[in-house]
């Protein structure tokens, strides 16, 4: 019991700091301190009640969420890839979407074949 009520008043602390960051940085964000307190609240609970859900959906559907990790991830690669070579330039948000789309499936495409061919070379030598 006592860990769970430091949980949340760790995760209420947290969540007032991060409120006040973005207001701070962000124009478009408005916090009024008259209410501060119960926004800091419902902004809580609503986490405290999601975070469990999207959790266990994120479970449930791990091996469907694997293709969104990997076209991160390609994009990622690219991105740091392109600031850091001079070999690689990419521009224009459309290239960006292609380029990253391409890529990924072709590493898909390359790993499935890779697999097929290494196992099927593995079954003969069996």
């Amino acid at each position: 019991m006592v860990r769970t009520l430091i949980k949340i008043g760790l995760t209420i602390a947290g969540n007032a700091i991060g409120l006040l960051v973005v207001w701070l940085l962000l124009d478009d964000v408005h916090l009024e301190f008259s209410g501060f307190i119960l926004a800091l609240l419902i902004f809580t609970v609503a986490e405290l009640i999601l975070e469990p859900i999207i959790e266990k959906q994120i479970t449930k559907h791990a091996e469907k969420l694997r293709f969104t990790t990997a076209l991160v991830t390609t994009f990622l690669a690219l991105l740091i890839t392109d600031v850091i070579s001079d070999g690689l330039n990419i521009e224009g948000v459309g290239t960006w979407i292609l380029a990253t789309v391409i890529v990924w499936l072709g590493t898909l495409l390359a790993g499935v074949i890779l697999v097929r061919m290494f196992l099927d070379d593995r079954r003969d030598e069996r």
